[in-house]
This record gives C-alpha cells, sequence and structure tokens, in this order.
C-alpha cells in the first residue's frame, strides 16, 4: 500500500481499568490497571501507518512525559509528527473501563489538544500539500478542524472526518468540508439530533431500512457517510452524482468476524485504515476501502489497548 495521510487529531496519554464489569454509579469494583498511548489522531495515525500509508499527526502537547512519550511512539511508528507545544497545559488524557466482553465507557481530558490553534495549522500547510487524504476527529479545537479541512480542500486531498466524540460540537461549515463521514451510530444519532431536529433510537439504527438510513444521511449532508455499526457491520450512503466507483448509492458491508476482547479505538482503527486504502487506491471502487477497513477494525479488537492494539498490515489474514 502507498499514498499519504495526514491525520490532524489529538493525543492521549490512555489509563486503562479493566474489571468483570463496568461499574454502577456509586459502585466499587476490582480489575487491573494499566497505561499507554491513545487518542483518537495517534490511534488513526498508527492504523494508517500500520495499513501501509505514509502517515503525519498534526497534534498539541504539553512539556510532559507524556508528551515525550509521543515522540517517541511516533518516531517508532514512522508518523511524522508535528506538534504545537503548550508548555502551560498539560497533554490530553484518557481514563477508560473495559469489561470482560470488551465493551468500554471513556473520560478524556483533553488538555493542550483543546487548544491547537488553526493558526499553528496555516503555518503547516506544506504538510498538507503532500497529503492524499487529510482525517481529522474532534478532540482537538473545532476552530483548528474547521482550518485543517479548508486547507486540505486547497491543496487537493480528499477530507474525511470521524465526527467524535459524539458531544462535540458540530457546525453545518464544518460537515460541509467533509467528503466522507464515518461516524459510529451514537455519533450519526447525534449529528441527526442537532442539525437536523430528528431523533432515532442509536442502538436501533441497525434495523432502519437502507432506503430510510439512506435519506437521513443525505438530508443531514451531502457527502459521502460511512456509519459503524459495530457487530452490525457499516453503512454506507453516497451523495447523489459521486458513488465512489461504487455501483449502489447505498449498501451495507457485514462486520468482519473476530473474537473481541476489547473494543477500545476500533472506530480509530476503521477511520485510519479507511484513510489508507482510500490514499493508495484512489479510483478503487469506495466498496474495496470500507471492506478493507472492516477486517482492520475487527482485527484490532482482539487486542487490549487502543494505539499499539492496530494490527499491521501483514497481519490480516483473508
Amino acid at each position: 500500500m502507498a499514498g499519504r495521510v495526514l491525520v490532524v487529531g489529538s493525543y492521549n496519554q490512555d489509563h486503562v481499568w479493566t474489571c468483570d464489569q463496568l461499574p454502577a454509579p456509586g459502585a466499587t469494583r476490582l480489575g487491573t490497571y494499566a497505561s499507554g498511548p491513545g487518542g483518537k489522531g495517534f490511534n488513526q495515525a498508527v492504523a494508517a501507518s500500520r495499513a501501509g500509508a505514509r502517515t503525519g499527526l498534526l497534534t498539541a502537547l504539553g512539556e510532559d512525559a507524556a508528551a515525550g512519550t509521543a515522540r517517541g511512539l511516533a518516531g517508532a511508528e514512522g508518523i511524522e509528527l508535528i506538534a504545537e507545544v503548550h508548555p502551560a497545559l498539560p497533554s490530553g488524557t484518557a481514563g477508560i473501563f473495559v469489561d470482560a466482553a470488551g465493551r468500554n465507557v471513556i473520560t478524556v481530558a483533553p488538555g493542550a489538544n483543546g487548544a491547537l490553534s488553526p493558526a499553528y495549522v496555516r503555518a503547516a500547510r506544506p504538510a498538507f500539500a503532500g497529503a492524499d487524504v487529510v482525517l481529522a476527529q474532534l478532540e482537538v479545537a473545532p476552530e483548528a478542524v474547521l482550518e485543517a479541512l479548508e486547507l486540505a480542500r486547497d491543496t487537493g486531498a480528499t477530507t474525511v472526518l470521524n465526527p467524535a466524540p459524539a458531544n462535540a460540537p458540530t457546525s453545518p461549515a464544518l460537515l460541509a468540508l467533509a467528503d466522507i463521514l464515518t461516524p459510529n451510530e451514537t455519533e450519526f444519532a447525534a449529528l441527526l439530533a442537532r442539525h437536523a431536529h430528528q431523533t432515532v433510537d442509536a442502538d436501533t439504527l441497525h434495523t432502519l431500512a437502507d432506503d430510510a438510513l439512506h435519506a437521513l444521511c443525505q438530508a443531514l449532508q451531502a457527502a459521502t457517510w460511512v456509519i459503524t455499526l459495530g457487530g452490525h457491520g457499516a453503512f454506507v450512503s453516497h451523495a447523489p452524482g459521486n458513488h465512489r466507483g461504487d455501483r449502489d448509492p447505498a449498501y451495507r458491508v457485514p462486520a468482519h468476524p473476530a473474537q473481541p476482547v476489547d473494543t477500545t479505538g476500533a472506530g480509530d482503527a476503521f477511520s485510519g485504515a479507511l484513510a489508507a486504502a482510500l490514499a493508495a487506491n484512489p479510483d478503487a471502487p469506495f466498496r474495496d476501502g470500507v471492506s478493507f477497513a472492516s477486517r482492520y477494525a475487527a482485527r484490532s479488537t482482539e487486542r487490549h489497548g487502543a494505539a499499539l492494539a492496530m494490527p499491521r498490515r501483514d497481519e490480516l489474514a483473508g
């Protein structure tokens, strides 16, 4: 695989507690603890790099031990790290609880990520000029993401927005800058409520008929949507007149079989792998990239952790 992906997003130092079941409010459970690298931006950059793309990460860091870890790991993964440093702020952190079935709940403290500035993004324009795909999420300042997607459009890159987490602020202008959007069902439901004033049950989104779900996507924003539905696979909806090499305007891709132990970072694995596939083969049917990303994400759930659980391309079976 070839091509270049530039990821604009967060680095977090993850603190992970694993127990038999997630604690109820007011409850205490015994478990195990580990710490490691994460953050949606870093996770997606590692996924893109291990999937075969030349990869850069534009992020913000503090001046602390976590920042040193980020730099060392990026170098080891062959990722070009472009970091705005905020000495008065800590690097981002995340508290993650994982149960025996691999389900998780997460709290993120953005730290320096929340201070990534549009001015710094603009100054990094040369990094955008060499990118085939620019992939962004919403764990950094939204103004910086908007600037990044505008730059990507100016330099001719394909823009991919993973609108996560679900409670992150979004605007019509931000959505309009994305050629491709990759929400999960919770994030898609939040976008519908915020921008279209429609309520859908995220847990039953996968039961909607294809034509109904396709209509919701295109009414929200004319673009290519890839809604990840966990064990129910992914739903693809293309804007009229641009099916990206696919025959059908809307379709489903089944989930790849897996034996999950930890789903933390599975959505990031999907977005990073999809970006790598699009960068390497921009003229291939879009379905091919989604199928590859589905297989990649499934394999990522079979290991504990986030960034370091991302598989390498030669480890994928089938």
